[in-house]
């Protein structure tokens, strides 16, 4: 069944497999958002008097039935029938007869795909947002409680100076705020109503798009209806940008897990149910869950460039190229949150080494300690800088291993508290 379908013709089978693609398979994830989608249309319907209180009873009725089969799974997108429009329409159609012919009125397959996109969409970032705030609390709460715990820092991959667990940790914590900025941001673009839009166009029929918009809780409405469908793509490169911005962070930091866990360094241990081993080398404890999240993580990061390349040339108004972004982004959505989960439960875990700097390949982690101590002193900086570079020439260079670093977001003042506020004030999402 499908609803453009013509009495005259029947479409190439080969035609058919090709133009709906998945669609069946990822259309159940918007199953639930087109009944209430539906239901907010009929609803509206009646009341613009497009449909009388007795049709609008009965389709809501039939609505929750099959709201109730999707919830239950016992719902399902028949061989043959298009797509999740379709086979809604088809189950009132069977059950109800000529009124769930009637439900379709001043709305476009174009409209209703976008709203249940809107809908899932909504819907799908929240979840993303609370495993990245689940993750940002585990983060915030090791990095205090390791806040006293020195280790090396890096720079060009070189020993540099001492930083610490505490800021380590606090560091990722923090960039996962400006990434809940990015995900409010595609909340707050995804929050508008489309429907009503219909094939891009608006429709005669006298429809309150304003009602709608309160019946689903949207936040406003895409006002304008070229605007509307433009928005499709749109939305979902936004979306796809922000969880690209979350999956950099989390990627990142795995890197960081998988080196700082390696015997080279030694830096962090993971308990040993949370490794695998090796079919030859018995020794062996790999962090595979981090390496895992790692790649998941950098194709999530490709997302953005996906959809752009399937829309950098499309001209105004709807085109079927659309429907291969819903392939793109909806299993990422399951991939980043696993991601998140994992990560969080391996940080969780994550015990680290202590007296890491007493090691004599970490002495040069104190030069600038060195010099900043005969600034301290009243040597103006540059023949500080010099004196400790000729000590470590001449090999008379033996710092004291001590470090104090007492200003906002420095090793003894991590300005968590500040990091915790913002993350507060930025979760913040319409229920």
């Amino acid at each position: 069944m499908k609803l453009w379908q013509k009495s005259t013709y029947t479409v190439n089978e080969k035609v058919d497999k090709f133009t709906v693609g998945k669609d069946r398979e990822l259309d159940i994830l918007l199953a639930p958002y087109d009944v209430k989608g539906s239901m907010a249309h009929a609803t509206m319907l009646a009341e613009v008097g497009l449909l009388t209180e007795e049709d609008k009873n009965t389709l809501l009725k039939g609505l929750q039935e099959i709201y109730e089969e999707i919830e239950k799974g016992d719902f399902v997108i028949e061989d043959g029938v298009e797509d999740v429009h379709s086979q809604v329409e088809m189950l009132l159609t069977q059950r109800y007869g000529d009124v769930g012919k009637r439900l379709h009125s001043g709305r476009s397959r174009n409209d209703q795909v976008l709203l249940d996109l809107k809908l899932y969409l909504r819907d799908a970032i929240k979840n993303v947002a609370a495993n990245t705030k689940d993750l940002f609390d585990t983060l915030i709460k090791k990095s205090d409680e390791f806040k006293d715990y020195l280790m090396p820092g890096y720079t060009h991959m070189q020993v540099a100076m001492p930083s610490s667990f505490g800021l380590w940790l606090g560091a990722y914590a923090e960039s996962l705020v400006d990434d809940m900025v990015m995900l409010k941001a595609a909340y707050d673009i995804t929050d508008r109503n489309p429907l009503g839009s219909a094939a891009g166009y608006g429709s005669s029929f006298p429809l309150n798009r304003t009602r709608t918009t309160e019946l689903m809780d949207f936040q406003s409405m895409a006002v304008n209806v070229v605007y509307a469908q433009m928005g499709r793509g749109k939305t979902e490169y936004h979306v796809a940008n922000a969880m690209a911005s979350v999956a950099a962070t989390v990627a990142k930091l795995s890197m960081d897990g998988c080196m700082y866990a390696g015997g080279n360094f030694g830096f962090i241990k993971f308990p040993n149910e949370f490794t695998t081993g090796s079919s030859i080398m018995p020794h062996k404890k790999n962090p595979d869950v981090l390496e895992l999240t790692r790649a998941r993580c950098n194709q999530i990061t490709s997302l953005p460039t996906q959809i752009m390349a399937v829309l950098s040339n499309l001209p105004v108004g709807y085109h079927r190229d659309l429907q291969q972004i819903k392939e793109m982004l909806l299993p990422a959505f399951e991939m980043l949150n696993d991601c998140l989960e994992m990560t969080k439960l391996m940080f969780e875990k994550m015990e680290p080494t202590k007296d890491l700097l007493e090691a004599p390949i970490y002495d040069y982690l104190f030069s600038v300690e060195e010099v900043n101590k005969l600034v301290l002193q009243g040597i103006p900086f540059r023949e500080a800088y010099v004196i400790v570079g000729e000590g470590i020439e001449k090999g008379e260079y033996n710092p004291e291993r001590s470090v104090n670093h007492n200003h906002e977001g420095s090793i003894g003042n991590l300005g968590n508290d500040i990091i915790k506020k913002r993350m507060e004030a930025t979760y913040s999402f319409e229920d």
